[in-house]
C-alpha cells in the first residue's frame, strides 16, 4: 500500500491572474516590495510586473501568510 502524495492544490504554485491577461505570462505569485509595503504580485527578469492584491502588508511575514492561506483580495486591473 502507497502513503499518499500530497494534494497538487497544497504544493502548486500560483499563477498571477493579471500578469497573464495582460502580459501573457506565466509567472508565480509572490511577496513584493514597494515604497507602500509589501504586497503580493509577480515579477520577471526585468522587475514587477503586477501587484495582485488590493492591499499592502506591513511585513513581508504577513504577506507571506496573506498568500499561503488565501486571505488576500485580488485586484480587478494591474
Amino acid at each position: 500500500m502507497s502513503v499518499p502524495s500530497a494534494s497538487s492544490s497544497a504544493t502548486a504554485v500560483r499563477s498571477g491572474a493579471l500578469a497573464l491577461a495582460w502580459t501573457g505570462k506565466r509567472l508565480p505569485l509572490q511577496v513584493l516590495r514597494s515604497a507602500a509595503g509589501h504586497y503580493i504580485g509577480t515579477q520577471d527578469d526585468e522587475g514587477p510586473v503586477s501587484r495582485a492584491s488590493v492591499e499592502y502588508f506591513p511585513t513581508h511575514l504577513a504577506a507571506q501568510r496573506a498568500l499561503d492561506t488565501h486571505a488576500w483580495t485580488q485586484r480587478a486591473h494591474p
